[in-house]
């Protein structure tokens, strides 16, 4: 499906999506693509790893989430010194009386419905083993016993990526992963004019994802279409990943192509569409390079290549202009009526007898190439087929550029600026090949000037390279 396929949008799931993005995000300057991923995330039932330095309001993002899903919040610093009493609960000393092995989890991890965990990758590896199961599974192991736990979303926050091998397998559990930097310096008064950054607002009222509207909107991700088309742009995607020595595990895919499923569905859509795929840099990227080289792969295929190209029309532009000037500047040698060379006239005062000593001048025995009817209209069917097909791309593009434009605008997760980006893009498209066909109507009306000889032998000229 294209990115004009937009059917009717159910609007109270979406107006409500709107709503809880307003609350996310308001009075945060300058995070709103945070607000959208952890939303996102938090409707699909993922997990989320925030990448960035400190002070850049990722616990407020977090509790800000937690007033929006609703239940209980835990929160914790992590260093290598934490133990699994600070994130699980102490154990139960009436258990142990018992000979049981239990923990008093009310009030912590486990009984957390949104949770924040800062500086999650300094834990030791008894900690994130232990995280791992409540990750995958939602469960804990207390005691003999495996129980479930209420987790709906669980916010990890991080400097940078570790680099550590042996984080890899805990790293890959959080699907959406974002990175957080400093305000720009557009917003940077923004920033000094607000109230501690927002950091404080934002979290009153009631939780503005239920429950039933969460269920709505998985219903609807499960019959969301997984079009050919995606499939054929992953697996382009995913061979590029590669070649940038990127490694995407058969988990994440799978998890990827859900979340977007879930982003299609929250659109009012029955089938994943190419403005989806902007999405991908929150769920392949590690970091701020991988995430721009992912959203140029986007860009470009939502802009890209299709038919009769500006550049490719370019390099045709030129060939016939090099083509116009071999047949402008073409001579021929010149006879008068007894077949005799001609000489022509205004040959500085010489005579014959001067010329028979002399070399032959033989530029002033020739004139300015004459064609054939035939070759003339060969040339102008050509050049009117060339431009045909461009007006044909230019009606093509303007159908493509408002469907883009359709699919973007007012989308919930995509980044305005992003929008703005392939607008501009395709409309420069579009002005560079006007610009070329104009081009190629002066050189039609040239080629049309050409002088006509009185004959014609009826011999083609071969095309000229398109």
């Amino acid at each position: 499906m294209g990115p004009d396929s937009h059917p009717d949008r159910t609007e109270p799931p979406r107006a409500a999506i709107r709503a809880a993005l307003a609350r996310l995000a308001d009075g945060l300057v300058g995070r709103d693509e945070q607000a959208r991923c952890l939303l996102l995330a938090a409707l699909c039932g993922e997990h989320v790893l925030l990448i960035g330095p400190p002070g850049t309001a990722k616990s407020a993002l977090a509790r800000r989430l937690r007033a929006l899903v609703g239940g209980r919040y835990f929160e914790r610093l992590l260093t290598r010194f934490t133990v699994p009493e600070e994130l699980f609960g102490p154990l139960s000393l009436a258990a142990l009386d018992e000979g049981r092995y239990l923990r008093e989890v009310d009030g912590y991890l486990p009984t957390a419905t949104v949770a924040f965990l800062d500086e999650v990758f300094k834990a030791n590896s008894a900690i994130l083993n232990a995280l791992l199961t409540l990750l995958n599974e939602r469960a804990f192991d207390q005691g003999a016993e495996r129980i479930a736990v209420p987790l709906a979303t669980l916010v990890a926050a991080s400097n940078e990526v570790p680099s550590d091998e042996s984080l890899r397998a805990f790293l890959d559990r959080f699907l959406f992963r974002c990175t957080v930097a400093p305000v720009s310096g557009d917003a940077f008064e923004a920033l000094l004019r607000s109230d501690d950054g927002g950091a404080d607002g934002g979290g009153g009222g009631s939780p503005g994802l239920s429950d039933a509207l969460r269920c709505e909107v998985e219903d609807a991700a499960g019959r969301v279409a997984l079009p050919a088309s995606i499939v054929a742009a992953l697996d382009e995607l995913r061979s590029l990943l590669a070649e940038g020595a990127i490694e995407v595990t058969d988990r994440r895919w799978v998890r990827t192509v859900r979340a977007l499923r879930f982003a299609a569905a929250t659109e009012g859509r029955d089938a994943i569409a190419e403005p989806d795929l902007w999405l991908l840099r929150w769920l392949l990227a590690l970091d701020a390079g991988q995430a721009a080289r992912i959203e140029t792969w986007v860009a470009d295929r939502l802009g890209g290549a299709r038919g009769l190209e500006p550049a490719r029309l370019a390099r045709v532009a030129q060939a016939w202009d090099k083509q116009l000037e071999i047949e402008q500047t073409a001579t021929e040698l010149a006879f008068d009526d007894s077949g005799k060379l001609a000489l022509a006239k205004g040959l500085g005062g010489a005579d014959e007898g001067t010329m028979s000593d002399a070399a032959p001048r033989m530029s002033a025995f020739s004139r300015r190439r004459r064609f054939s009817a035939t070759h003339v209209h060969a040339r102008l069917a050509q050049l009117d087929a060339l431009l045909a097909a461009t007006d044909a791309w230019l009606d093509g593009a303007a159908a493509h550029r408002a469907s883009v434009a359709g699919a973007l605008d007012g989308a919930l997760w995509i980044d305005p600026g992003f929008a703005s980006t392939v607008l501009g893009r395709l409309e420069a498209g579009e002005r560079a090949v006007r610009a070329l066909r104009g081009t190629m109507a002066g050189t039609r009306t040239a080629f049309a000037a050409l002088p006509l000889s009185e004959t014609d032998d009826g011999r083609i000229p071969e095309p000229v390279p398109a």
